[in-house]
């Protein structure tokens, strides 16, 4: 085994990537992540620059960790501005970092991807070790590894070396359900009364759905799409972490994995959700609209996103960060995780106190929200 690490997504061999377990998690094929690469958004200036772990044999790629090397915290989800700030005060550099991660992307999934015919905890374990110890050669703060799944996650705890910290998101999980409906029998009579109201007023306002995947959309409505992202950013002061080339790249290459839900008022679009759609899981990713028509919002992003996947017999929903919001429309508090290297001895410590209390913390915050998950008592957990 020879571990390499690689600084250019188009350096690796597509098929060789994509033959590696994803356990169909679509924000590490290398279409995505080449997308990205290609149309400026990581890379040289960005704060991205790739620093891919990959592992080689005689077969070619047997395992990979994709790694960034970090100047900044942006587009992580996974907040250590103070960290970064209590570094300078007292004089030494956190930047650059060093991350494990799906760009710009809060969703859970596999960090660590491996040849099906290799003992998948053996090369992890290796991927993870040369992740700490090119981080370690490089005289870098940190190395983090962000929202990694279960088999990665229970090697990081595991390991002394790594700090593990916890947020909470809110996730939908199908129980079966055989249409939108019978999911709303779950719920207790007023909340179900609530989302039927919900529906039915976008629906009297005029609003009918169109979905399309990106390789059925048209140019000119992959480009409407992100012009109406653009906007939900750009109220909040940002531009978009994707460029419009981006998403028209991603549309081309990874189409049956994008899906826009459109929202039209006569013929006209007025809104727009931007999904991503995995093996057994739906992501929320994006969302835009025009006009503020009532409820529109929790339409077109949740009620849409759950009919399709009972429609598809999706597992899941994770529909992005934060939103109590979320919890009235069937989404329930799930755990996010993330694992932090950290090299300073003292920083290493005040981080692992205070990411104790930030623990209880989320554990309190997550045990109060699930008390009001709109489902009936007696329902089959």
């Amino acid at each position: 085994m020879r571990i390499q690490v690689v600084e250019r997504l188009d350096a690796i061999d597509g098929a060789q990537w994509d033959a590696l377990d994803h356990r169909g998690y679509p924000f590490l094929r290398h279409a995505f992540l080449s997308a990205l690469e290609r149309t400026r958004c990581i890379g040289e200036g960005t704060g991205w620059s790739p620093r891919v772990l990959t592992l080689q044999d005689d077969r070619g790629l047997a395992g990979a960790l994709p790694a960034w090397l970090k100047t900044h915290s942006y587009g992580e989800f996974v907040f250590d501005f103070a960290w970064a700030q209590a570094y300078t005060r007292h004089g030494l550099r956190y930047y650059p970092k060093l991350i494990a991660a799906a760009p710009f992307t809060p969703a859970t999934g596999p960090r660590c991807l491996v040849r099906s015919d290799l003992d998948q905890p053996l090369i992890s374990r290796q991927l993870i070790q040369s992740l700490a110890e090119y981080a370690d050669e490089q005289e870098l703060s940190s190395a983090h590894v962000l929202f990694p799944a279960e088999a990665d996650r229970s090697l990081l705890e595991r390991d002394p070396e790594w700090l593990m910290r916890h947020d909470c998101q809110f996730h939908w999980r199908n129980r079966g359900y055989a249409d939108f409906e019978d999911f709303l029998g779950s719920f207790t009579a007023d909340k179900r009364k609530k989302a039927r109201r919900e529906r039915r007023r976008v629906a009297e306002a005029g609003i009918t759905f169109e979905s399309r995947r990106g390789s059925e959309a048209s140019p000119e409505e992959i480009l409407t799409a992100w012009q109406l992202h653009r906007v939900t950013f750009l109220r909040r002061g940002n531009e978009p972490y994707l460029a419009a080339e981006t998403f028209l790249e991603i549309a081309r290459t990874m189409g049956e994995s994008l899906l826009f839900k459109f929202a039209k008022h006569g013929d006209e679009i007025v809104a727009v959700a931007v999904f991503f759609v995995g093996r057994d899981t739906l992501y929320g990713r994006y969302w835009g609209c025009t006009e503020n028509f009532h409820s529109l919002h929790f339409e077109t992003c949740y009620h849409q996103g759950i009919e399709f996947c009972i429609e598809q017999r999706l597992d899941r929903f994770e529909p992005g960060t934060q939103g109590e919001h979320k919890v009235s429309r069937g989404f329930e508090p799930t755990y996010t995780y993330s694992a932090h290297r950290i090299a300073e001895p003292r920083f290493r410590s005040a981080i692992a106190d205070y990411l104790q209390r930030e623990s209880e913390a989320v554990e309190r915050y997550a045990a109060g929200i699930a008390e009001h998950v709109p489902y009936r008592q007696n329902l089959d957990t």
